[in-house]
């Protein structure tokens, strides 16, 4: 009965992409609290006098049942204040946003051009949609528009939607936002937006790459609450009309548990926190600037970004190299497919603030030694 199952992780394990769970360990150059604000005395703080002024752990029940708490809706006015985007929606993760955004929101003949690169959330998300999909050429707006142009010449009528993420997790890279701003506009389409990892590091106070779209009704943008906010959690700003759609056909949010009150709280306090932290994006840029310095020898890719990729290309090499890289007390974590293509396997190496240089200049060296 079980031996599909054994059958099938031992085939991964031959491929070198079996995977399994690690105890944190070492120099933190593999996680997303780019802002170290997941351990901030302040965001202690802000979730103790949560629980003293009584705001309970748990929710007890979807958002449509007694689920709703004070602190989701206080969450979500004062996002959508702080973002500029009319109306916000409370969700438990940046996966259950994505899905539930992408299979709720396009109608039945409209149709998604998304990014070759795109998250594996927002593939489930247009896996359950009911429409059409084509995937475009990686951050190239040309494609994007000629693939559009080439739908409506079939006599297309419906909406095409536009589906990108401001900044690519395992690249590092940037969407070309204003020129798929600009297709989205002269195609009446809808352009969703992941901000996941550029949110808190990127854009005035931290409102990341899109802020300067933030508000216009064919806009949403997708930002989560546990990389540089250092909680859990994520928000869809949008248009209210959205909002009210997703809330009433959205099975992702309608037949979940709601989120911890306590976590909205806590959300609360990170984007209040973040939007006075100049000096945090200060000095993390700086430390990028440091390390794209220093790990440029070993083929690391300077990306102007906290995200350095250094791809290796064959699976057993790169998690050999990162498994060197964490014996000698440097948490770098190899990254195979199906995360990247085949072929492009790499170590991921994410700056934070839990950094210093001098532990940029230790991860040098170790990578010296282990590519060696």
């Amino acid at each position: 009965m079980l031996s599909r199952y054994s059958d099938h992780l031992e085939i991964l394990a031959s491929e070198h992409r079996r995977r399994a769970l690690q105890p944190r360990g070492g120099v933190d150059f593999s996680s997303n609290d780019y802002l170290a604000m997941a351990h901030a005395p302040a965001m202690r703080e802000a979730v103790s006098a949560a629980l003293t002024r009584g705001v309970s752990i748990g929710s007890g029940g979807s958002r449509l049942l007694r689920g709703n708490d004070p602190e989701h809706e206080a969450l979500e006015r004062e996002a959508a204040a702080f973002y500029g985007s009319e109306a916000a929606l409370f969700l438990s993760s940046g996966y259950v946003a994505n899905s539930a955004l992408l299979s709720t929101l396009p109608q039945r003949e409209d149709h998604i051009f998304y990014d070759a690169l795109v998250h594996a959330s927002a593939h489930e998300g247009m896996r359950l949609a009911r429409c059409g999909r084509t995937e475009v050429p990686h951050n190239d707006a040309g494609a994007f528009e000629d693939a559009i142009v080439r739908w409506r010449g079939e006599g297309r009528r419906r909406r095409p939607w536009i589906v990108v993420e401001s900044l690519y997790s395992m690249d590092g890279d940037q969407a070309p936002l204003d020129a798929l701003a600009d297709i989205a506009a002269r195609h009446e389409a809808f352009l969703v937006i992941d901000e996941a990892h550029a949110t808190g590091v990127f854009g005035p106070r931290g409102r990341g790459l899109a802020a300067a779209l933030q508000g216009r009704e064919n806009v949403i943008v997708l930002r989560t609450l546990g990389k540089a906010l250092g909680c859990e959690g994520a928000l869809i700003c949008c248009a209210a009309v959205l909002r009210d759609f997703l809330v009433n056909r959205a099975r992702g949010f309608i037949f979940s548990t709601a989120p911890s009150p306590l976590m909205a709280a806590a959300a609360r306090a990170a984007i209040g926190l973040v939007a006075a932290s100049d000096d945090r994006r200060a000095e993390l840029r700086a430390l990028c600037t440091h390390a794209e310095r220093r790990l440029a020898r070993h083929g690391a890719v300077a990306t102007g970004s906290q995200i350095l990729p250094l791809v290796l290309g064959n699976d057993a090499r790169t998690m050999a190299i990162a498994w060197r890289l964490q014996a000698a007390g440097y948490d770098v974590r190899g990254i195979r497919p199906p995360t990247v293509a085949p072929g492009t396997s790499r170590l991921r190496i994410a700056l934070t603030l839990n950094v210093t240089t001098a532990d940029i200049d230790g991860l040098d060296k170790a990578l010296e030694r282990a590519l060696a």
